[in-house]
């Protein structure tokens, strides 16, 4: 027999206790010590610092002390900054609505002070000496510093003793105090920064240009391993780092976004980023980047969350394109060639492919004269120099079912004087191994290719860039979709069914014709003719799903390209197949001119550089 449960008798309604309210409020901004050191530094940088001197104890749960350089706090405002959302940042609505302060809330030192026993030390410009303000009794005194402020906050959580015991040991605790930190030293390298625990000096970070700031927090594999991020789209400008493929991790530890400045976790960056990866990083694999994202303050609120790591775009979809269009274009150049080939300002909505490279056609057989444009070269035994192509019938069906490698479309371009064979970045080819591998001498050592996964990227591009000029030289403004014989139907969500409504016109752009078939079901009628043979059910899922927070057209392009890299596959220069010299080094400056030629389709590899100093090590030379 279940107890009855007695009536819970009525409590009056009646306002908190200030104390209790500001001990609510640090539950939503103050998570752990690393939550205190990023408040504290971002104050210190709305303040104007140059230097930002971080001492801890105990992880931080002792003592954190944050000493800045900035404008500091006059005399009378000193009791106000404690008070509950007091702030110097917004003053109006129309500044909540465009901030372009690190701080804006109010809350951050009220919210501290309530679990802690917090001092406030600054001093301004113009006064004779400095003043302290202790936070529990509110007295103020004179004190000795230079300009600027000093905050210490002492035995963090003693008024709460249950959130005290959720705090992970000290080491932890200093990592997440270290990382906050290091989040803001990527964003600042005009500002210096220095981490004390227990006396001693764990971390610093001297100003100096991004570049070195980039090297000195995540290491020069960064610099020398990675690729200058430079895009604007309209109102937007995305610049930065990001590192290749070979730099990828099995964490997503090194992933670094900002909005104007401000570190930030965000779904849209994360997708965006991760999706620029996708033609050449497989796998679980997580890509090394420091994105910098430049938008009108007005186009971005940042007062969603309490500790304002999150944000909400006005147009996430032209900030999606924005990021994912910067990155692909920066790990599209081809890296070999960079010395030699600089990259054409693209239009937006252009790839670097379709924009006019203007690269010199080089001998690939030194002393004969002969020139190579095109991959055919590969496949002629008879005259190397006269490039073989499909016939215009073949298309791209017709090189899936030959098993023949496709060349490619025509690319008119001037042909001025052939780089000196010293200036090919991947040097002259001297030899073949095992059939697998091409051998290869260039000014820094010794090149080593993989004679299939080079020439499957090289296909893999050009079936890509035939297709996008064939659509565009029929002046296609959508992709060709291939009605389905009978209707292809799933039980769909009311999300799923309000998107396809909404969206139809997006759909159709995309060869999708999507329609309500009942209040819980959806009709798939239509699907984009390159993906006549998959599975149109789970495509539709996957559209309609990346269309409600994203790009749908990621999806039908993912899905398009292991369409095209199955083909490339098929297609490319297989194992022990026996090369020429004068086709060993075709294939290279096809390299050379290539998009994403450092990775196969598969995200391996195609090239190491094996330079002098290397080998001379392998054989103790100079010891």
């Amino acid at each position: 027999m279940s107890a009855v449960l007695s009536p819970v008798p009525r409590r009056p309604i009646r306002d908190l206790p200030d104390e209790l309210v500001s001990q609510i409020a640090a539950g939503e901004v103050v998570e752990r010590p690393a939550s205190v050191v990023r408040e504290l530094v971002d104050n210190a940088l709305d303040a104007g610092a140059t230097q930002v001197t971080v001492r801890l104890l105990a992880g931080g749960v002792r003592l954190i002390s944050v000493e800045d350089d900035g404008s500091g706090i006059p005399r009378e405002e000193l009791p106000v900054a404690l008070r509950r959302h007091a702030t110097s940042k917004i003053s109006s609505l129309q500044d909540l609505e465009s901030v372009g302060t690190m701080g804006f809330r109010g809350e951050a030192l009220a919210a501290i002070g309530s679990v802690s026993e917090l001092t406030l030390l600054s001093r301004c410009a113009g006064q004779a000496s400095a003043f302290a303000l202790d936070g529990r009794s509110g007295e103020l005194r004179p004190a000795a510093r230079a300009i600027g402020t000093s905050v210490e906050v002492k035995e963090l959580f003693f008024s709460t003793p249950a959130r005290r015991k959720f705090l992970k040991s000290d080491a932890t605790e200093l990592a997440h105090c270290t990382e906050a930190v290091r989040r803001h030293a990527l964003a600042r390298p005009d500002v210096g920064f220095a981490i004390w625990h227990e006396g001693r000096l764990v971390e610093q970070w001297r100003p100096a240009t991004r570049e070195q700031r980039l090297a000195d927090v995540l290491g020069d594999d960064l610099i020398d391993q990675g690729v200058a991020v430079d895009y604007s789209a309209g109102p937007i400008r995305v610049t930065g780092r990001a590192g290749v493929p070979d730099l990828a991790r099995a964490r997503a530890d090194h992933q670094f976004a900002y909005v104007n400045g401000r570190y930030v976790r965000d779904k849209v960056l994360t997708h965006a980023a991760r999706s620029a990866y996708e033609d050449v990083l497989h796998g679980h694999r997580q890509p090394v980047y420091a994105l910098y994202v430049e938008i009108d303050p007005a186009r971005v609120d940042v007062n969603v969350h309490p500790t304002k790591i999150e944000v909400r775009f006005r147009d996430s979809r032209e900030v999606h394109q924005a990021v994912r269009h910067a990155v692909e274009y920066a790990l599209a150049a081809p890296r070999a060639g960079a010395a030699q080939v600089q990259q054409p300002m693209a239009r937006e909505g252009q790839s670097p492919a379709q924009a006019a490279w203007a690269q010199p056609a080089m001998d690939f057989a030194p002393g004969t004269g002969n020139r190579v444009s095109d991959l055919g070269a590969l496949w002629s035994r008879t005259d190397p120099g006269k490039p073989v192509g499909l016939e215009p019938a073949q298309g791209l069906a017709g090189a899936a079912s030959t098993g023949s490698a496709p060349t490619g479309i025509d690319q008119t371009q001037a042909e001025p004087a052939a780089l000196p064979p010293g200036a090919w970045p991947l040097g002259r080819a001297i030899a073949q191994l095992q059939g697998i591998y091409i051998l290869a001498e260039n000014e820094q050592g010794l090149v080593i290719v993989d004679m299939h996964a080079a020439h499957e990227r090289i296909v893999y591009e050009r079936l890509k860039l035939q297709m996008d000029t064939t659509a565009a030289a029929e002046g296609a403004s959508r992709l060709s979709s291939q009605p389905l014989l009978i209707p292809a139907t799933f039980s769909a969500t009311q999300q799923e069914v309000a998107t396809a409504e909404a969206c139809a016109q997006a759909l159709q752009a995309l060869g999708l014709e999507i329609t309500a078939f009942s209040p819980k079901t959806l009709a798939v009628r239509a699907v984009p003719t390159s993906l006549a043979l998959g599975d149109a059910v789970e495509l539709a899922r996957s559209v309609l799903a990346e269309l409600a927070q994203h790009d749908a057209s990621t999806v039908v392009q993912r899905a398009r390209n292991e369409l095209l890299g199955t083909m490339a596959c098929h297609g490319a220069v297989r194992a022990n197949r026996r090369l020429t010299l004068e086709e060993m080094n075709g294939l290279l400056r096809q390299m050379e001119q290539t998009e994403r030629s450092d990775q196969c389709n598969h995200g391996r590899p195609t090239w190491r550089q094996l330079t002098v100093r290397e080998l001379d090590a392998l054989f103790m030379r100079g010891r």
